[in-house]
């Protein structure tokens, strides 16, 4: 990408989005598009207008709204027809106005349930989804699809990546809508503030998943926007995992909450593993930068800066 290019970026979420923003400020990027006046990406008509008035070189699709096992218990058609709409219309757009390159981000909940570990592009498909986040999955692995018959039909360039459960600074920690690691800082950060002796965790604690940090999700972004062409999908991970109580141990060193953890076997444990083979793209010569302590260490500092600082001037739910 030249320095001059056009850059946006489409994210409803916004965690990866702010990052992508700031790696790019610090490469030297010059034209960025959608930090303060990206268009509802769900709207077909204000995206399609948005292209046509900006005409992006490049774009990054974060997607539409995403959410932990609560939210897509909770909103299982309000994420996939998100997330269906977002994909339809950017896609469109970015074909009809001549977009030079655009990469997809999917998520590793595209892989199926019982997937062989690590998991690599050629199991997605190969059977069946995890029912707690299936709607939201099918449209993620829907989008990774549609580039695909982009690619075949009309040649445009559009590149998938699949990466690894993302977390970081500006993280959604609300009760509602959070990953694990921003729903476990912060349960946790209040469990320490009430003095309470335990805190639950849904599930066994024996699930693993590979984390990886925002920041370096964002590099990584870059990166295979520069160097990568390819039809198949990139697989972004670190190339480790965790249980969900070894997570959450961290966590609580991290927060210094000195209570009990408690698993609730009752609820749902998602999909048992979600390691991603990551080898293609250390294979290219990228690497994260960031273990998983420090990032942790980093997440939660945003986290008493930011939530804690409004939480004492707005309630608590409307903060967080």
């Amino acid at each position: 990408m030249k320095r001059s290019a056009k850059i946006y970026v489409a994210d409803n979420d916004g965690l990866v989005g702010r990052e992508i923003f700031a790696e790019l400020k610090r490469a030297g990027y010059e034209y960025l598009l959608g930090e303060q006046d990206s268009p509802k990406v769900a709207d077909a008509v204000e995206v399609d207008e948005y292209f046509a008035r900006n005409l992006p070189g490049y774009v990054f699709l974060i997607g539409g709204r995403t959410g932990g096992i609560m939210a897509n218990q909770r909103y299982p058609a309000d994420l996939m027809r998100d997330n269906l709409l977002v994909n339809c219309h950017v896609l469109e757009s970015a074909h009809r106005h001549g977009v030079q390159k655009l990469l997809y981000l999917a998520s590793s909940c595209v892989y199926p349930k019982f997937s062989e570990q690590p998991m690599k592009v050629e199991y997605l498909t190969t059977g069946k989804l995890e029912p707690t986040n299936e709607p939201y999955a099918i449209a993620k692995l829907a989008g990774l699809f549609l580039c695909g018959a982009y690619r075949r039909q009309f040649g445009t360039q559009m590149i998938t990546a699949i990466p690894a459960n993302v977390f970081g600074p500006g993280d959604d920690f609300s009760p509602e809508d959070s990953h694990v690691i921003g729903a476990l800082m912060r349960r946790m950060h209040e469990a320490k503030t009430r003095g309470d002796d335990h805190v639950e965790i849904w599930g066994s604690g024996l699930p693993r998943r590979e984390f990886i940090f925002s920041q370096d999700l964002a590099q990584a972004c870059l990166f295979l926007m520069d160097v990568y062409d390819g039809a198949e999908p990139i697989n972004i991970g670190v190339g480790c995992d965790w249980s969900i109580r070894e997570i959450a141990e961290m966590i609580r060193d991290v927060v210094g909450y000195t209570g009990e953890l408690t698993f609730d076997q009752s609820k749902p444990d998602g999909m048992p593993a979600k390691l991603l083979d990551s080898s293609h793209l250390a294979q290219m010569g990228w690497k994260p930068r960031t273990s998983i302590r420090p990032a942790l260490t980093l997440t939660y500092e945003w986290f008493l800066k930011h939530c804690c600082a409004a939480k004492g001037k707005e309630d608590d739910r409307e903060i967080l």
